[in-house]
């Protein structure tokens, strides 16, 4: 039996000729990444097992972005440790304010991560990383002290679904509306521990954002990886920034998969995922119906943050302004992406709407700044979980949304379809 995209990465990566699905294995890894809030406890641990080394400090990644600039003391002293470490092991990859941006759009946007890489990080989104062809998944602040010493981690091969998208897209409907219907579909724990592989020919009309924001939400559904084929779009995005040579690897025809999912995305309607789990989904004509009045509106984050979310909600913003009662916040995911919202005269249209346009930071997104919710408040964001408290008070309320169903609701200052304007 052949062998899936994951599972052949594994395998190279383990010095074996071929693993099974279930099989334990010991993997070289590629990058060892950690962010403010779960790297400190990994310094935590690397330090009391007493090591004097990192197995290579161009293959670390620390990039300062939950609460950073800095919200409080604790947040302060957090970035300091890790600042500190990074200072003493001589980390190549250290990313502090002015050069930091949300972690999983930063390292793809830098070129750290490679088609036929073996990644681990301890961020649940590190999963993001198989929008490149990579092998990326998120683990405890412990395997990520281990991975930095060893450069090396275990892992249960995974077995996979096989996810076969057709058709186009149509207007107002991005990778956020493909990714909420696929969890809408199987749930939170339809994918547990099972590398989602996409694949299709409605691959090609997704562009490297599409499959990003994909790839980021694969844990939603419990996956332990979502993973993309590398064709042109992909090699494109990726010489065009690497900093190493790669390795491209395909799935064998006679790969096995648990379910084959077809799922034809020009008939999907832009999708949101209601209160308090990403798999209660309904299409924006049913959500329309329910008239859900909004207090918030966040369009950010390391799903939605990059320069095609911008685009899309500065799209629906020019000209209008956002209700009144509605705070609207712009999180650029990085420095790179905030110039070119400057630039591109996209940060204009934001301010002149009424938004406020954030440095970037993961923020709102998981209660931590930048717009934290009261007790009976809504938000609308394009951020990937909603649970119970998520964003603020465990009485508020958030639902996820692709950015420019986001900006449609924050100007009429309710959930609506973009095309109802």
């Amino acid at each position: 039996m052949g062998m899936t995209m994951t599972q052949k990465i594994l395998a190279a990566h383990a010095g074996l000729e071929e693993v099974k699905a279930g099989q334990l294995i010991q993997a070289n890894l590629d990058i060892v990444h950690g962010n403010d809030v779960t790297s400190p406890v990994a310094i935590n641990e690397f330090e009391r097992c007493g090591a004097t080394g990192v197995f290579d400090k161009s293959r670390i990644t620390l990039v300062m972005d939950h609460f950073t600039p800095n919200k409080d003391i604790k947040s302060a002293q957090n970035c300091k440790q890790v600042r500190t470490f990074a200072n003493k092991y001589d980390i190549d990859n250290y990313f502090d304010v002015g050069t930091m941006g949300i972690e999983h759009a930063l390292l793809p946007e830098k070129g750290l991560v490679v088609p036929g890489d073996a990644v681990i990080g301890a961020d649940s989104h590190t999963c993001t990383y198989g929008a490149l062809g990579a092998f990326s998944t998120g683990v405890g602040s412990t395997d990520m002290a281990a991975g930095m010493i060893t450069g090396q981690a275990w892992f249960k091969v995974p077995s996979a679904l096989k996810i076969v998208l057709t058709g186009k897209p149509g207007e107002n409907v991005s990778g956020k509306d493909v990714i909420l219907h696929l969890i809408g579909m199987i749930g939170v724990d339809g994918a547990l521990y099972r590398s989602l592989e996409f694949t299709g020919p409605g691959v090609a009309n997704l562009s490297m954002d599409d499959r990003l924001c994909i790839a980021n939400m694969a844990i939603e559904c419990g996956a332990k990886n979502g993973i993309f084929p590398v064709d042109d779009v992909t090699r494109a995005y990726v010489d065009a920034r690497k900093t190493r040579d790669y390795t491209v690897y395909e799935a064998d025809d006679d790969a096995e998969y648990d379910q084959v999912i077809e799922i034809d995305m020009s008939a999907l309607r832009p999708t949101v995922a209601f209160p308090h789990l990403p798999e209660n989904t309904k299409t924006i004509d049913e959500a329309e119906k329910e008239h859900v009045v909004i207090d918030q509106a966040v369009i950010g984050s390391c799903t939605n943050g990059r320069i095609e979310d911008m685009r899309a909600a500065a799209a629906i913003l020019k000209g209008r302004k956002v209700s009144s009662h509605v705070r609207t916040i712009v999180i650029p995911a990085t420095q790179q992406i905030y110039l070119q919202c400057i630039e591109e005269g996209l940060a204009k249209i934001f301010v002149e709407a009424g938004a406020i346009v954030s440095t970037p930071t993961c923020g709102p997104c998981l209660g931590g700044h930048m717009g934290i919710l009261a007790k009976g408040e809504r938000a609308i964001a394009t951020t990937n979980r909603n649970f119970v408290g998520r964003m603020g008070h465990p009485e508020s309320e958030v639902y996820l949304s692709n950015p420019a169903v986001a900006a449609a609701s924050a100007v009429k200052g309710y959930i609506c379809d973009p095309a109802n304007l």
